[in-house]
Order: C-alpha cells, then sequence, then structure tokens
C-alpha cells in the first residue's frame, strides 16, 4: 500500500494551487520541486512531505506531473522505472499539448494516466479543470475527483477535444480580465472611481457568471437586461458595431490553433 495519496513532482503556480486544494481532502500529500522555497512552503501551510521524485514515483497513489511541458519527457525519464515496477500507482498530467499517449511512451509502460487541464481560479477553489482518463477504473476516478473536490468544477472529456476546449477554459480568464478592464476604463470615463469601476466590473461578471451557471441561456438572460429603447440595449448595438462576438471567437480559434503548432 501506497504511503501518500497525492505526490506532486513540481509545485509552480498551477501545481502549487492544486495542492492547496487536495490539502482540504487529504493530509497523506508528498511534494518536491527543485524550488526548495517552495516545498517548504506547501509544508507549512498545507502540511505536506517534502520528498524527491523517486520517492514520489515509489510510494504515491496518485503522481501528479506539474513541471512545465518541455520538462515532461526528462522528469519521466528519472522516474520511469519505479513507475513500471508498481501496478497500483495512476499519473496525472497537466502539461498542454502532451497526449496520454505521449506520456505513456515516455514511462514505456501503458499505466493508467488522467490528463487534466486546469486554469488559474483553481487558487480560490472555483477553477475549471478538463480531464480524461485511460484505463482508469470508476473507483480510482472517484478518487481523484474526491481529492480535488476543493479545486472547483470538474468536466470529463474526451481528449482529442480537451485542447479546444482549454483554449476556452484555460486562456479565458485572461480574456475576461481584459473585458473587466476595459468596463471599468468605461466608467473612469464616465466619471465613475477606479477603484469603484474595477469593483463593478469584477462583482457584474461574477454575479452575471453564476447567472449563467443557475439559468443557462445566455441569450435569454441578455434578452432579459435589454429593456426596448433601454440604455442596455443601445450598449449591446455598441458592442456589436464594434465586433464583440467576432473579436470572441477569433481569441478561441487563435489560442487552440497555437496550441496545435506547439505540438508539432
Amino acid at each position: 500500500m501506497a504511503t501518500y495519496k497525492l505526490g506532486f513532482i513540481g509545485c509552480g503556480n498551477m501545481g502549487g494551487a492544486l495542492v492547496t486544494a487536495a490539502a482540504k481532502s487529504t493530509d497523506k500529500i508528498a511534494v518536491c520541486d527543485f524550488d526548495k522555497t517552495k516545498v517548504e512552503k506547501y509544508q507549512k501551510e498545507c502540511g505536506a512531505t517534502p520528498a524527491t521524485a523517486q520517492e514520489i514515483a515509489q510510494n504515491c497513489d496518485f503522481v501528479v506531473l506539474g513541471v512545465k511541458p518541455q520538462m515532461i519527457q526528462e522528469t519521466l525519464a528519472e522516474i520511469a522505472q519505479s513507475l513500471r515496477n508498481r501496478t497500483d500507482v495512476t499519473v496525472i498530467t497537466m502539461a498542454a499539448g502532451v497526449s496520454i499517449a505521449a506520456i505513456r511512451a515516455f514511462i514505456g509502460a501503458n499505466l493508467p494516466v488522467i490528463r487534466i487541464m486546469p486554469n488559474t481560479p483553481v487558487s480560490l477553489g472555483v477553477g475549471m479543470i478538463l480531464y480524461a482518463c485511460e484505463d482508469v477504473n470508476c473507483q480510482t476516478e472517484t478518487k481523484f475527483l474526491q481529492y480535488f473536490a476543493k479545486a472547483g468544477k470538474f468536466d470529463k472529456i474526451p481528449e482529442d477535444k480537451i485542447d479546444a476546449a482549454s483554449a476556452l477554459s484555460g486562456c479565458g480568464p485572461a480574456y475576461v480580465y481584459a473585458f473587466a478592464e476595459a468596463l471599468a476604463d468605461g466608467a473612469v470615463e464616465c466619471g465613475v472611481p477606479r477603484d469603484k469601476a474595477a469593483l463593478y466590473a469584477a462583482q457584474t461578471i461574477l454575479g452575471a457568471a453564476e447567472m449563467l451557471l443557475e439559468y443557462g441561456h445566455p441569450g435569454d438572460l441578455k434578452d432579459a437586461v435589454c429593456s426596448p429603447g433601454g440604455t442596455t440595449i443601445a450598449g449591446m448595438h455598441a458592442l456589436e458595431k464594434a465586433g464583440l462576438r467576432n473579436a470572441a471567437m477569433d481569441a478561441v480559434a487563435a489560442a487552440y490553433k497555437r496550441t496545435l503548432e506547439l505540438k508539432k
């Protein structure tokens, strides 16, 4: 039986956010990173145990690869033998553009693999985490979801769609921040103090997102705000004239195109 439930190899911004989320569900976590200050941070804040990559590969139920995509092959080469020696380990990867098949090839064995694509709001427990599995049984998948439940909302998706979907969920926070800043700028231009404009933009986006999750149908929700001859429909006209929808669609498509280029 493994000593730890989860072992994180690499604790950068995303990996560290997932450590924080997982620590709310289990205290059996091991971490390693070349930056020892990060290891100390999660040891102090989350009760994680410092470990080497080899120790994690040998002693954790789930081995979470939190290193950059360009470091995945090198990292796995160091621990591949230890992983191949086990029959009770599941590998979790969050490396953009690196397929499950590639992870297995680097290991040299068809171990169970879960590929996740989280976004930055996981640091507050409100992330959107896409995931795909290969040879992961229902019991293991359930444990994975339980351990990371505090990270946000999870959605299982076929792996061949995960890159396209993450062009929205993974990159999307940056688009929303840019939109929020633009809304606040508009209010400032109309005479609203900057700090209040920023607050109003953020809370308005938060509230609108909650409405979408609760009721769906963005077109219907938009129409409910747009009274005939009113202020909102005038604002919508300006957005449509400026090409808001085209710009948003192009942003997602451009991010997906770039993902495909980086995979070559």
